[in-house]
C-alpha cells in the first residue's frame, strides 16, 4: 500500500469520511438531524416535503411564490408517459416492487430529454420530474398487480394527499395527508447512509442521474437498509400480542438474531425521527381500529432494549424503521410497499446528493471514487499460482 494510505478493513468505511457535503448532517451521539442547517424535527412540524424537496434542491427554503410555483412544477411532472405504463402492465404481478421501481425508473430515461445533457441545470429539471414521477410509478404498479384501474395524478393535491389518493382512490382526510406527508419529511434525507453513497458513487463516474438513482433503489431493497420497516411489521405480526413479546425477545437473543428497529449505524441515542413518528402510529393506529400494533411496539422498544442491556451490557436504541412500520400499516400500505414508500421520500435526498457530487464541493475532488482493497487469496502462498492446462489437471 501507499505510503500515505491507511488501511481500514472490513469494517463497512463506517467513521471514514469520504467526501464533504453541505446537504445533511446525522450527530449521533446528540441525536439529531439537520438539513442544511435545519433541525428535521422543526421542519416536521411545520414544513411540507414540498419545501423539504425545494430546500434539498436549491439549498434554501422558499418563500411563498417560490413554493407555489414549486408546487405546480412538481404536481405537472407527475403524470407517466405512457410507455411506462405499459412497461408496468408487461411485468409479472408478482414480481418484487423494489426490481419493478428500478426497472420504471430506468425506463425513463429514455423519456427524458435532460438525461443527455450534463449542466447543473438539466439535473435539477431531472431531479424535479424524479420526486414527482417515483412515486406515481409506485402508485400505479401497486394498482396494475392488483388488476385495477391505474388513477392518474391530480394536480390540485399536495404531494402526499396525491400519492395515498393514486393508491386507494379515495382523497385522504387533512390528518392522514399531514401523518403521511410527516413521513416523507423525515425520511427525505440522511446523510451517506448506503443508498445516498451508492448514488454518489455511480455519480462521480459521469454516468447520467437516472443511472444514479437506480443503483440508490438497489442499495435501497436489502433487508439492512429500506428494508428494515419490512421487517418490523413482520415482526410484529409473527409476535401477534403484547403477552408474547417477552418470550419473543429471549428467542430471538439467544438464537443470535436481532430485532428489528433496534439498533443504528450512526445513532448513539434513539433515533429523534422514532419520537415523532410514534405518536402518529398511536394515533392512526387506534383511528383505524388496530391499536395492537402500536401496544406490541412500545412493549418490544421496552423489553428488547432491556434484555440487550442484561446481556451484553450496552444500550441499544430505536430507530426510524421502528414505528415507520406501525404507521404505513395503519395507514393500509401493504407492507412490501414500504420500501418503495421509503424511496418516494428519499429521493429528494438521493437526487440533491447527485447534483452536490455533480456539481459541488465533491466535483472537484479526483474523478470518481476509487477506494483500494486488500488482497488475501494468497492461494499458491506467497508466489503466483502455475497454471495447468485442463487437460492436465
Amino acid at each position: 500500500m501507499e505510503k500515505d494510505c491507511k488501511p481500514t478493513i472490513d469494517v463497512g468505511l463506517r467513521g471514514v469520511v469520504v467526501a464533504s457535503t453541505h446537504i445533511s448532517k446525522v450527530d449521533g451521539a446528540a441525536g439529531k438531524l439537520i438539513y442544511r442547517g435545519y433541525l428535521a424535527k422543526d421542519l416536521a412540524k411545520s414544513s411540507t416535503y414540498e419545501e423539504i424537496v425545494f430546500l434539498l434542491l436549491y439549498e434554501k427554503l422558499p418563500d411563498i411564490d417560490e413554493l407555489t410555483g414549486f408546487r405546480k412544477q412538481l404536481a405537472s411532472e407527475r403524470r407517466l408517459p405512457d410507455s411506462i405504463i405499459d412497461i408496468l402492465r408487461m411485468l409479472p404481478a408478482d414480481a418484487q416492487p423494489m426490481d419493478v421501481l428500478q426497472t420504471a425508473i430506468a425506463a425513463l430515461a429514455s423519456d427524458d430529454p435532460d438525461a443527455k445533457q450534463a449542466d447543473r441545470e438539466a439535473y435539477l429539471r431531472m431531479a424535479v420530474r424524479l420526486v414527482a414521477r417515483l412515486a406515481t410509478v409506485v402508485a400505479s404498479w401497486h394498482r396494475i398487480r392488483k388488476g385495477r384501474e391505474v388513477i392518474p395524478p391530480r394536480e390540485d393535491l399536495g404531494h402526499a394527499a396525491n400519492f395515498l389518493y393514486m393508491l386507494s382512490g379515495e382523497v385522504p382526510d387533512d390528518d392522514l395527508s399531514r401523518f403521511f406527508d410527516v413521513c416523507l419529511v423525515l425520511h427525505a434525507e440522511h446523510s451517506f447512509n448506503a443508498s445516498t453513497f451508492t448514488a454518489r458513487q455511480i455519480a462521480s463516474t459521469r454516468a447520467h442521474m437516472y443511472s444514479s438513482i437506480v443503483g440508490a433503489i438497489g442499495s435501497l431493497s436489502g433487508e439492512l437498509h429500506g428494508g428494515a420497516n419490512v421487517r418490523v411489521m413482520e415482526m410484529l405480526m409473527k409476535i401477534g400480542a403484547v403477552d408474547q413479546v417477552d418470550a419473543y425477545v429471549q428467542q430471538e437473543l439467544d438464537a443470535g438474531r436481532v430485532i428489528f428497529g433496534l439498533g443504528h449505524a450512526v445513532y448513539q441515542v434513539d433515533d429523534p425521527r422514532a419520537h415523532i413518528l410514534a405518536p402518529m402510529s398511536k394515533v392512526l393506529g387506534e383511528r383505524m381500529g388496530q391499536p395492537q400494533w402500536y401496544e406490541i411496539s412500545t412493549a418490544l422498544e421496552k423489553a428488547g432494549k432491556a434484555a440487550f442491556k442484561a446481556r451484553k451490557g450496552v444500550d441499544i436504541f430505536v430507530n426510524v424503521d421502528f414505528y415507520s412500520a406501525s404507521l404505513y400499516y395503519a395507514m393500509g400500505i401493504e407492507v412490501d410497499l414500504f420500501t418503495p414508500v421509503f424511496a418516494v421520500s428519499r429521493i429528494a435526498g438521493w437526487t440533491a446528493h447527485v447534483l452536490e457530487e455533480r456539481f459541488g464541493e465533491a466535483a472537484s475532488k479526483p474523478a470518481l471514487y476509487r477506494p483500494k482493497s486488500l488482497y488475501t487469496g494468497d492461494y499458491c502462498g506467497p508466489d503466483e499460482c502455475v497454471y495447468i492446462p485442463v487437460d492436465d489437471r
